[in-house]
């Protein structure tokens, strides 16, 4: 019978961990709010994050939906995106905040700046 080899994975689950924890603060979201979101308890998110228990895949696909990620970027396959599609630091911050406004404040503010927009491009 021929001797296996050792499978070496190309990313070891200290940095699969810490990939998950600066994605969820990318998005700024709390372990809280992933954890219910999850249906998880907190403290379960955190061995997550601290890489003292394996992510199974079934969670890796929900945490994905969740921070608007993929699993390749959670696995390091692929590399992350620093704040998603955003380069501009104070402008995504920006949104997180309009993110964290009531419903009606966000739609108004959303029809101030789609108004502005369209003044903009018609110059």
């Amino acid at each position: 019978m021929p001797k296996l080899g050792k499978y070496v994975a190309p990313v070891d689950e200290k940095t699969i961990a810490k990939r998950l924890r600066e994605l969820r603060k990318a998005r700024g979201l709390t372990q809280v709010e992933v954890a219910q979101q999850l249906g998880i308890p907190q403290t379960l998110l955190s061995e997550y994050e601290r890489a003292t228990v394996r992510l199974h895949g079934a969670i890796i696909a929900a945490l994905a939906k969740i921070l608007r990620s993929s699993t390749d970027q959670i696995l390091g396959v692929k590399p992350l995106k620093e704040n998603g599609a955003f380069q501009d630091r104070r402008l995504f911050r920006r949104l997180q905040r309009i993110e964290k406004l009531p419903k009606r404040a966000k739609q108004t503010l959303l029809k101030t700046i789609d108004l502005y927009l369209e003044g903009a491009e018609k110059r």
